[in-house]
Order: C-alpha cells, then structure tokens, then sequence
C-alpha cells in the first residue's frame, strides 16, 4: 500500500460538484468562515441507535491534504478550470477546526457526528470524503453491534472479506466490526494494520483435496496443533464430528487439544445439538463449536432462540454488505456561513441551523435517559456534552485514540444505552429534543427564509 500520506493520495476523490463549487468560492472571493454539520436523517428498518465510526480516517484525510502536481495535471486537461484556481489548490492545505463525537459514541437522528468549520471553500472540499468514511463505518459498527446483542456474549468473528465491495470496504468491515465487539477477523492486512487478532479455519477444498476427510483433519492439526478448528460439513456434519472427535483424541493421546468443529451448512440448531452430543460422548466437552453461513443478528437471534448449542459465529457477508439495511441517510449540510445561521428548507429534508452541541441526560445506575441538541454556546441544557473539539487550524488537538481505546469507549457506551433501545425488532425510539435556545432561532430562520426566498409574509 502507498506511504504517501492518505489526504495526498485522495485528494481527487470527491464528486466533480465540489470542485466546480470551491471554483465559484474562488472566483467570487469568498473566504469566511463556514460551519457544515453531518448527522442522519433517518434511522433505517428496526434500528433506533448508531455507533461512530470512521473519524479516525476522515482527520487523517484533512491533517494530509494536498493536489499533487498530477492531481492538477488531470484537472488542467479537463478544460474546466482556470489557471488561478489550479495554482490555489496547490498550495491548498485544510485550515479548519473539526467539533465531533468520539469513535465508538452511540448517537441517534439528527444528532451531529461531527461539525467542520473552516473558510468555506475548505469545508466544502471534504464533505464527499467525510461522508464516505463515516457513514460507511458507522453502517457496519451499528449492525456489528446488533449481532453483539444477539449473541448474547458470545464470540463473533468477521468472515466478510471475500464478499465485500472491494479491498477497502474488507478492510474497514474488519476494524469497524472489531470496534462494535467483535472478536477478530479472518482479513490478515486488517489485523497489521489495525492490531486486530486474526481467525481462521480451513476451505472445503483443503478436505476434498485428500483422499479422506480424516485424513485431511491430521494433516492439519499435525501442522497446527494450537487452537485448530476443523470444518466438519464437507460431506455431512455428523460423520465429520466423529472424524473430528476420532482426531481430537489421537491429539489428546499427544497431550494437545482440539480447539473447535466448524459448522457451515444445514439446520444449525439441529445439527449443533447433535454434534454437541458427539463430541461430549467422547469427553470432549472442552472442544467448541463454531457456526458460519449467512449468520448476521437475525439469525444469530434465531438459532440461539431455537436452543442451538453454538459457542461462536463467524459472521461474513450480511455484516460486510449490512444485507437488510446497506446505506444511511446521511447528510453534510451547511449550517452557518459569515456569521449567519443558514439552513436548507426542501421538504422532508430541512436541516438544524448553526453551531450544535449535544447534551446527554443519565438516569438510574448511570443509563442514558434522553438527549437535546442545543446551539453550541447556548447557556442552560443540563446533561454530558458530547462533540468534543478534535482539529484545531488544521492539526489534531490531541493524539488519536487507538482502536483498541475506541471499542473499550463503546462497550462502555453501549453498556449505558437501556435495553429497550437495542431490541433487533421494533426498539423504543430513544428521546431527543431541542433545545429552547435551538427551536427559537430554527423557527425565526425559517420565517425570514420564507419571507425573502417564498414572498410570505
């Protein structure tokens, strides 16, 4: 992968639009200030909560952005833009200040992720990138956590690589999955660079490829005598238990033990009940049983609902594509510009005005109780401010947290967040207000639009 710093080597990724806009900002000299929010509108089918993620690459991006002179180049020979704009960009560098939650928050609808504000032809410049990081990892974090709730404390790893939409989402299902509880991943780039334990089994085609599927099974535990996993569904689940206990106690005979049997296919609550029996015949009470196969929290929750005798899920293509909901309603809108408070009036789509802060209300045993979105400097809501200042002209304001200090955050988090709220069908919705400050300048914004743009009285 390239060292070139990521803001370097992704500069030209971002819709054509904001290019041509940032040229118009140019052209017409316009440097203020301006603050976007990015928030959600909409919380897709049975969800009533999200998990942050992706914040961490979305500051790299802005602390390392840069047009290389073949960036420019390229724009040059498009015919679109002139050459005092081009020779801005090369020396463009973000200037801004970014106010955000910490990876790993639960936040809800409308809430703001993160606000950037800096002269406006620079915040402009990031909204398609820092939307695509965030929206992305917080789609997969947020039903990474699901199948958390689901599996009921037990361990789940994503398998998701193979059929994800591309190398990079690969990669980002890994760490986001990782960052909402799971265990580890069978990706092997993710766990370098992002420090995240690794799991593996073995492919059908290793079984078929020996004479014997016995035979294949002490091939491997000769080679990988320490927490090996045997795949018994090759050519029928049950003979391959007693193929797999057979080999577990020539292992034991060598004073090593069998560390799982991998289910792949057919009814897993059956076949886990009867494979449990197998192995626990034998004395191997010790060996688990892990299950994959288009596992995600809907069937994780059925099977163990139905009395499956499960010990772990490996989890890959519904949690890399997140199959019933694979996008969010996500927006980045300008909110303040030159001082004023400005907002976007569509219908079904009108935006909060300004500077925003949320504040989190705490009920009994530390449980969140309700939030309200207030103006960033308004005196008055009670509760825990949550967006944090993260970039200040241009550079981060502390050190990133790790991603092992960002998924500590969320179990933390997530622990606080009523059980109501995380029910996989029809949760309560969680409460979020406004704050009075906020509903007065809102209504008062929206009277003078009306007026000026519409001709109301």
């Amino acid at each position: 992968m390239s060292q070139r710093p990521l803001g370097e080597r992704l500069a030209l990724l971002t819709d054509l639009y904001q290019l041509t806009m940032a040229a118009c900002y140019f052209d017409q000299g316009m440097r203020e200030e301006a603050t976007f929010s990015l928030f959600i509108r909409k919380y897709p089918a049975a969800r009533s909560y999200f998990v942050a993620a992706g914040l961490a690459e979305a500051l790299e991006y802005l602390e390392t952005l840069r047009f290389a002179s073949e960036d420019l180049a390229y724009l040059k020979s498009t015919g679109l833009f002139q050459a005092p704009f081009l020779d801005y960009l090369e020396g463009l560098r973000f200037t801004g200040a970014v106010r955000a939650l910490p990876e790993g928050s639960i936040f809800f609808t409308d809430e703001p992720i993160l606000e950037v504000s800096a002269p406006i032809l620079e915040a402009q410049l990031a909204e398609t990138f820092i939307i695509n990081a965030v929206s992305f990892q917080s789609l997969i974090a947020t039903k990474a956590s699901r199948s958390t709730v689901a599996a009921q404390g037990r361990p789940l790893v994503d398998f998701s690589l193979r059929r994800t939409h591309g190398s990079d989402a690969g990669l980002k299902v890994a760490r986001a999955t990782y960052l909402a509880g799971f265990s580890g991943t069978s990706n092997v780039l993710a766990g370098k660079l992002y420090d995240i334990p690794i799991f593996g089994t073995m492919a059908h085609s290793y079984i078929t490829s020996f004479p014997k599927e016995i035979d294949a099974f002490r091939a491997f535990v000769r080679n990988f005598p320490d927490h090996t996993t045997l795949l018994i569904d090759t050519y029928d689940n049950i003979s391959g238990a007693r193929n797999a206990a057979a080999v577990a106690k020539e292992m034991e005979a060598r004073g090593e033990r069998l560390g799982s049997v991998r289910l792949d296919s057919g009814d897993m609550t059956a076949i886990s009940k009867e494979v449990r029996r197998i192995l626990d015949d034998n004395g191997l009470d010790y060996v688990r049983i892990l299950a994959s196969g288009g596992f995600d929290e809907h069937k994780i929750a059925r099977a163990l609902a139905d009395g499956a005798r499960i010990n772990a899920f490996a989890v890959g293509t519904k949690i890399g594509v997140s199959a019933d909901a694979p996008y969010f309603n996500i927006a980045y809108k300008l909110v303040r510009y030159a001082g004023r408070p400005v907002m976007k009036l569509s219908a079904g789509k009108a935006t909060l005005v300004d500077q925003k802060q949320v504040f989190r209300t705490f009920g009994d045993q530390g449980k969140m109780q309700g939030d309200i979105i207030a103006l960033r400097d308004e005196a008055g809501p009670a509760g825990v401010p949550l967006l944090e200042p993260v970039m200040a002209d241009g550079r981060l304001t502390r050190p990133r947290p790790t991603l092992s200090a960002c998924r500590d955050y969320f179990q933390d988090q997530f622990a606080r967040l009523p059980e109501a709220h995380k029910a996989l069908k029809d949760p309560v919705p969680y409460p979020v207000t406004l704050s009075p400050g906020l509903e007065a300048l809102q209504s008062r914004v929206i009277r003078e639009l009306r007026q000026r743009e519409l001709g109301e009285n």
